[in-house]
């Protein structure tokens, strides 16, 4: 159940042989650990994993939480991505607070890593990236920056509390509050259950499909990675007179439909995708887990590309209209309403066997536009690292960054073999659509790919044109003229 982030650096023109080994120091240095990083699970036969009730321990110990790796030669993606999918396989010590630090050295180009993952109960993308922010600067020649964990969500939670209590607090509050959010939750109800009836744009939870993303998961991971030009993609949206997540459902879509004919079948009804919703304010700086969840049709079983986008964009505003009807008091308690069902079919101890209410979970999450620096080391891209739960063996986020769009592929290795391929196949998907919608561009120049693909994708994939050997790269992710290539995963 944590989440994570997986930070690409490049050190400062001045660094010493000794920058990284002095970064790593000087962390473990930094003795004052606000709330979340300092919040444990109160041990006892009652409370613990069976009532996740968290208090704040004064002493935590940096030595455990943050750790120093280090890459086999030759230190490229593919080394990065099987150490990333391997360390995010592990389930956190639940004895301690729930979080790691794994700052890798190594990497390609004189550069490093640095692997970030934390229980979801006590963060979420939105506070996550908030926090991030706040000790990285855009400046290449500040100095004496504070660690990650030295930023906390402001004021003190109050002991005991629920992991996100800000967020609980407000679904219990609002589930016994007015009649009209009892009214409203009733209407949404009756609409869902219509939906799931007949063929219309409103997707249903718990009408997904069987497919290969379904049924039970063991605990390791695979990790793959993609990144893309931002603008690319808005001018592609625009053409498609689709919004940005349009898009994004799109090619998840169309690597998906291709994905699953090669290693199974193509279900004769779409796959569905829950989208989390951010449900705070504009200026709710706590942390926590504060989501909403629309559903929205992939149309995995429709074949033509632009019949597919205008699936997708007809589900998609329905689903912000279904949701947007309802009172703001009523939103987080809905979204427990729709995800009961399956979260009483896993306390029951059904596992893969729960009714899922949608085949996978596919995010994008707004992240900052300036290139950031730590410490004058520049923070080349940033990729995203979710959670796998029974029913949903695949989590696809995407997180923005200085004119990138920068694509995290979480995968269940029991489940999806050649994660990589998955990646690839987006990348292709994009490359097509671009043909389609853009035809008189000169497409060369707007293809975008890191220039750091995994050693083996180029075999997996069987390209129709010669694809571009596996590199490193220096001072930031280059731009190709080559077609988008995944930049990292696990094993073959």
């Amino acid at each position: 159940m944590h989440v994570g982030g997986l930070f690409e650096f490049t050190p400062p023109p001045d660094a010493g042989p000794d920058f990284l080994a002095a970064t790593l120091a000087r962390m473990r240095e930094e003795r004052a650990v606000p709330p979340p990083w300092n919040l444990k699970l109160v041990d006892g036969p009652l409370v613990g994993p069976r009532l996740p009730v968290m208090r704040e321990v004064k002493d935590v110990d940096l030595d455990y939480h943050v750790r120093h790796s280090a890459l086999p030669h030759p230190g490229s993606q593919r080394e990065l991505g099987i150490l990333v999918s391997r360390l995010h396989s592990n389930q956190l010590d639940l004895h301690r607070p729930l979080w790691e630090i794994h700052l890798i050295e190594g990497l390609e180009g004189d550069r490093f890593a640095m692997y970030m993952k934390m229980h979801h109960s006590l963060i979420d993308g939105v506070s996550g990236i908030r926090m991030i922010l706040r000790t990285l600067s855009t400046d290449p020649d500040e100095r004496g920056m504070p660690a990650f964990w030295t930023v906390g969500a402001g004021s003190a939670p109050q002991r005991p509390q629920r992991p996100g209590g800000g967020p609980l607090d407000a679904v219990f509050g609002a589930a016994l509050g007015s009649a009209g959010v009892a009214v409203a939750l009733g209407r949404a109800g009756v609409e869902l259950g219509r939906a799931s009836l007949d063929d219309g744009a409103l997707s249903a939870p718990y009408t997904a499909p069987d497919s290969a993303l379904g049924g039970s998961l063991e605990g390791q991971r695979r990790f793959a990675t993609q990144q893309y030009e931002l603008a690319h993609l808005k001018e592609l949206a625009a053409a498609a007179d689709c919004t940005l997540n349009d898009l994004v459902l799109y090619l998840s879509s169309a690597a998906l439909r291709r994905y699953l004919g090669e290693h199974g079948t193509i279900p004769e009804r779409s796959l569905t995708a829950g989208i989390p919703v951010n449900l705070r304010e504009a200026d709710d700086e706590s942390t926590g887990t504060a989501i909403g969840m629309l559903v929205a049709d992939l149309g995995t079983n429709i074949a033509d590309p632009i019949e597919r986008i205008a699936t997708i964009k007809a589900s998609t505003a329905e689903a912000k209209r279904h949701q947007g009807e309802l009172p703001a008091a009523a939103r987080a308690p809905y979204t427990l309403l729709l995800n009961g069902p399956y979260i009483a079919g896993l306390m029951a101890g059904l596992g893969g066997g729960a009714p899922t209410p949608f085949s996978l979970g596919i995010s994008n999450v707004p992240g900052p536009t300036e290139t950031l620096y730590f410490n004058g080391a520049k923070l080349d891209a940033l990729f995203p690292l979710s959670l796998l739960l029974h029913g949903n063996a695949l989590n696809i986020t995407c997180l923005s960054y200085a004119g990138t769009l920068n694509f995290g592929f979480t995968g269940a290795r029991d489940r999806l073999p050649h994660l990589q391929r998955l990646a690839l196949y987006m990348g292709d998907s994009l490359e097509e659509l671009t043909e389609t919608l853009l035809p008189k561009r000169r497409r060369r120049r707007r293809r975008t790919a890191s220039g750091r693909s995994p050693a083996g994708a180029k075999q997996a994939t069987k390209p129709k044109r010669p694809a571009a050997k596996a590199k490193g790269s220096a001072a930031k992710p280059r731009r190709s003229a080559a077609k988008p290539k995944a930049r990292a995963s696990g094993e073959k």
